[in-house]
């Protein structure tokens, strides 16, 4: 322990507690948004061109996202409950627990990969033969998701890199690692599904492998800044050694990050089922769906990306004031993105969805979708941030409680009955109704966590 003390030089004061925290957040924050919001681009432009292949092949991406929600969940879950404890441990100076911290993270993101890759292997086909008798959509489907999952070691790297960066408020460099991947998706998603330059042809299978190879890319990048400019950390295959304390004080904070993440791809997986009762096209329609809400939601949660740390270091440095102050810049914030939302749900729901190709049933149905569900956009963002809060400081179980609430215990049994008793444009409005006990949980819990965590502060 003393060797490990005297190669780990004390860093200069972090800019997370002196810095204005408007200012702060703007820099934390800025270059998780912008990313975000490639990240968003690329997502949708990965659906736009597979629905020119046809609807079946859109529909099947949509039917594999809860997969794909499930493997960032896991990952980035992982990466709060690291984030969380790094930045607390710099806020209080200790260094060494930091680098623990970074160290045991490496080997947690390998041991998820590989979970994920023996799911891609074996579990690919009969994921999709649960889901849907339509062959077309059973091929579609697993051969996009036996590649995501298979070369998903990408994906688990580079959101774990990218954590680490951020823990330590180099925010800048997670925008270029995730911009770089965005944009070799967006550029190898209409060479490999179409074989452009000599390429082979691969429909489907070629947006599944530019995914990976973005995340690949992104990967190597983090990697490299982690190691080059990320002084606060020190990182070696010496100190890669599995730390119990270490470890349980990364997952009380990150499983119940993982279970709240992974509980959108129950509800994804729940409402694909209940949507399929009418037809491929509701679900399609749920898939389109997702890919555009990115566009509002991914900046709201690179806010939070920079939120976390925030809260987490002034925690540990025992700074009132500036946690709610960060924590009211975030809401605001948010309200603002989320009412944006609302308004291109609402008043150019068709420009939206003819990008998609919408034939005119995808169409109807889509119209009516998007505009009742952006109604609960008004109280979603004020509940992200609040979430974010609750990670930050240790109680991650409170953000868990109110996703349950929202969409295991309102949402999903809400559609269901709507389904039921009202028709296929009655089951939308599941989501303001899961928003309204969201909010609520939400509140009861944040009064219960400001009077035994952030009152006593002075």
């Amino acid at each position: 322990m003393e060797q490990e003390k005297n190669i780990t030089p004390a860093p200069k004061e972090n800019k997370m507690g002196t810095m204005p925290v408007p200012r702060l957040l703007v820099s934390m924050s800025l270059p998780m948004v912008i990313s975000m919001l490639v990240q968003a681009l690329y997502n949708v432009v990965d659906s736009i061109f597979v629905s020119q292949i046809n609807e079946n092949a859109l529909t099947a991406v949509s039917l594999a996202f809860p997969i794909q929600n499930l493997m960032i969940a896991v990952a980035s879950g992982t990466g709060v409950g690291v984030n969380a404890l790094l930045s607390r441990s710099l806020g209080e100076k200790n260094y060494d627990q930091a680098n623990r911290a970074a160290n045991n993270s490496v080997l947690l993101t390998l041991c998820s990969y590989a979970v994920f890759a023996l799911v891609g292997i074996f579990g690919s086909r009969l994921f999709f033969v649960s889901q849907t008798p339509d062959v077309q959509i059973q091929e579609y489907g697993f051969q996009y998701m036996s590649i995501v999952c298979i070369f998903s070691f990408g994906l688990f790297m580079q959101i774990n890199m990218e954590r680490l960066l951020q823990s330590t408020g180099l925010t800048f460099f997670t925008m270029i690692t995730q911009g770089t991947g965005a944009i070799i998706n967006i550029i190898f998603d209409p060479i490999l599904i179409f074989g452009y330059f000599g390429f082979p042809k691969m429909g489907v299978a070629g947006a599944a492998a530019a995914t990976v190879l973005g995340q690949i890319v992104a990967m190597l990048l983090a990697i490299y800044f982690n190691f080059k400019k990320n002084t606060e950390i020190r990182l070696s295959l010496k100190r890669m050694r599995f730390y119990g304390p270490t470890v349980k004080m990364i997952y009380i904070v990150g499983v119940p990050s993982i279970l709240m993440m992974s509980i959108g791809s129950v509800m994804t997986f729940g409402m694909n089922k209940i949507l399929l009762i009418f037809s491929s096209t509701a679900a399609a329609v749920f898939g389109v769906y997702f890919k555009l809400q990115s566009f509002f939601f991914m900046p709201v949660f690179g806010m939070n990306n920079g939120i976390v740390p925030i809260i987490a270091f002034n925690y540990g440095a025992r700074n009132k004031k500036r946690i709610m102050d960060t924590m009211r810049l975030g809401c605001i914030a948010a309200f603002v993105v989320m009412v944006l939302g609302m308004i291109a749900f609402n008043t150019i729901p068709e420009v939206l969805l003819g990008f998609f190709n919408a034939s005119e049933d995808m169409m109807a149905i889509g119209c009516k979708a998007l505009r009742i569900i952006s109604l609960s956009y008004l109280l979603a963002g004020f509940c992200i941030v609040i979430s974010s809060v609750f990670q930050a400081l240790g109680n991650g179980v409170y953000s868990l409680i109110t996703s349950v609430c929202r969409q295991l215990v309102v949402l999903l049994p809400s559609a269901w009955i709507l389904a039921k008793t009202a028709g296929l444009d009655a089951v939308w409005w599941s989501f303001p109704i899961a928003e309204l006990a969201s909010i609520a949980m939400t509140l009861i819990l944040f009064r219960k966590i400001y009077a035994q965590k952030i009152q006593p502060l002075s």
